[in-house]
């Protein structure tokens, strides 16, 4: 049987390949389709207006299954936190709905994608945005600090769903909104990926 440990390392694993491919993968579709986002797996949930001032890197490293950021009526001046932010899509679109006056944190548990994140933010010129490494099951953040939390895609993939759970209501603040965007299965999972 696998552990919560394992599956943890193994999930670590996949994203920080995935992250070290997205240069590959920005090159590639620059060398025979110009500036093409449209090769991420998750670029149709996005609109163009969302994604065309965003490095082409955010957009292809992002490996979501939805957009939360749409559903999470974001509002100038709120502090939102993107659990498994990834290579910071969702972080870059959050800072711009808060606007300067607000702040999006984007956690992540993979130093390749936090790298590829920072680097993002940095081209897309944000600065109001953080990127923090920690587990979204032990959250390094103070209670009651955020308005607003967002996931896209990856809450599915810890071990303890209800540590998970137990997290975010801890650094919400009171009346704060949990937006997430995930998959959802009926049956019995398989217990190793």
């Amino acid at each position: 049987m696998t552990t919560g440990q394992e599956i943890k390392a193994e999930v670590r694993k996949r994203y920080g390949r995935s992250a070290q491919k997205v240069a590959q993968k920005v090159q590639e579709s620059a060398g025979c389709c110009g500036d093409d986002s449209s090769n991420s797996i998750s670029s149709h949930l996005y609109t163009t207006d969302e994604i065309r001032e965003l490095p082409q890197e955010a957009v292809v490293a992002s490996l979501g299954c939805g957009n939360p950021v749409a559903i999470a009526e974001l509002r100038e001046g709120e502090t939102v936190l993107d659990l498994g932010s990834g290579g910071g899509i969702d972080v870059l679109l959050s800072a711009r709905r808060v606007g300067p006056t607000g702040k999006a944190y984007g956690l992540d548990m993979t130093d390749e994608m936090l790298e590829l994140a920072r680097e993002n933010a940095r081209k897309a010129g944000v600065a109001n945005v953080e990127f923090v490494k920690g587990e979204m099951e032990e959250m390094p953040l103070p209670d009651a600090s955020m308005d607003v939390i967002i996931s896209n895609c990856v809450v599915n993939l810890s071990p303890d769903k209800d540590a998970v759970l137990r997290e975010a209501y801890r650094v919400l603040k009171p009346g704060g909104r949990f937006a997430v965007a995930d998959i959802v299965t009926k049956g019995r999972m398989p217990t190793v990926l």
